[in-house]
């Protein structure tokens, strides 16, 4: 009897169990149809706006580049992808337009209740919330790297580890690196393109990309659709890195890149003023309450903050942005790692630590702090 039942427990165990697996199963399969049919009837809707909008916002991210390609064709994409060009006034910016400013009584009472120089502000626009961050002397900017020699073999550092490693008060994410999508501890390992820290070039794949930007050793912001070692040098350049596209040159708009589809995602840029105050954006996105912003959009924050040269950065989930919030300004909500450093933008729930990276541009403490 006593066994009779166990095996009536155990076949109606089985049988829920198996039904619960097949309507697991019908959810997955109903939900992955419906997103099928929903990119179908964008990509092959009568929108071509929001087709190449779509386009672009998966081209960026390395896991769903592959996607266009599966609706439109390889040609197609690479005819959406073309449509961007670049409208800049020169191949570098100069320095007529940025003097610093070196007296510290200049626009003191703006930065009194910033005793460290930085300062950080929030925005919200139609379909992002975006950080700046102000840092009132450009000298304290520079490059910092995971490692000193790049090897596939030694692993990217995430920024929260670096940020302590350096000593630095604040810090983002900067510039190109080798992703291919996976989980692969080399990824984030190597940099791309043309890399230079405190006036030495650390990296240099000869590879050429959108986009560079870095500092001189005035402490000038300079952005370029394109850079080699011996430019950089030529320039004085002492701390930069590769990405793109140029945002602002010498006070003129990408305008191509203003016009452009280039679709909505987290989003890193670096910029500077005419009075040498660099600005740092970090925006939200692939989230609830934050899309994501395009390149029109971090173009008009960059405008509305006064920039006069500004470039992209990487984004998607590498947007990080990072404070020692040793005055307690921001609050107890953010995310927070030892000695007090706060993460001020939000980043994807499915990520619990930031990416493992080569290259970040971060903030030395001013020499009243340190």
């Amino acid at each position: 009897m006593k066994n009779r039942k166990r095996k009536i427990i155990k076949n109606t165990f089985v049988r829920l169990l198996l039904r619960t697996l097949l309507v697991i199963f019908t959810v997955v399969m109903l939900l992955a149809t419906g997103l099928i049919m929903t990119l179908f009837a964008v990509f092959r809707g009568p929108s071509d706006s929001a087709r190449d909008i779509l386009t672009m916002s998966l081209l960026e991210p390395s896991a769903t580049k592959w996607i266009p390609g599966l609706f439109l064709g390889s040609e197609k994409v690479e005819e959406i992808r073309a449509k961007k060009g670049t409208a800049l006034p020169n191949d570098v910016s100069g320095s007529s337009q940025v003097t610093i400013n070196t007296n510290p009584n200049i626009n003191a009472d703006a930065w009194k209740d910033y005793p460290d120089g930085i300062r950080i502000e929030t925005i919200q626009g139609d379909t992002y919330t975006a950080h700046v961050m102000l840092v009132r002397n450009p000298a304290d900017v520079y490059l910092a790297t995971s490692t000193e020699h790049f090897s596939i073999d030694i692993p990217g550092t995430r920024i929260h580890n670096q940020i302590e490693t350096e000593g630095a008060i604040a810090a983002i994410n900067a510039g190109a690196f080798n992703d291919d999508g996976t989980s692969g501890s080399y990824v984030g390992s190597l940099p791309t393109g043309l890399v230079l820290s405190q006036g030495k070039v650390v990296w240099d794949d000869g590879q050429i990309y959108e986009g560079f930007v870095g500092f001189n050793e005035k402490n000038e912001l300079v952005v370029a659709s394109a850079m080699n070692a011996a430019k950089a040098k030529e320039l004085g350049i002492r701390d930069g890195c590769c990405f793109g596209p140029v945002l602002i040159m010498d006070g003129r708009i990408n305008n191509i890149e203003f016009s452009s589809n280039s679709g909505f995602n987290p989003r890193t840029a670096i910029g500077q003023r005419a009075d040498g105050t660099v600005i740092f954006v970090c925006v939200d996105g692939r989230q609830v309450g934050s899309l994501g912003a395009t390149y029109s959009d971090l173009i008009n924050i960059m405008v509305e903050y006064e920039a006069v040269n500004a470039c992209n950065l990487d984004g998607g989930s590498s947007s990080v942005m990072l404070y020692r919030d040793t005055y307690g300004k921001y609050g107890s909500d953010r995310k927070h790692w030892g000695n007090d450093i706060a993460m001020i933008n939000n980043y994807s729930l499915l990520q619990q630590d930031p990416r493992r990276m080569p290259t970040f541009f971060m903030v030395r403490p001013a020499e009243s702090e340190g």
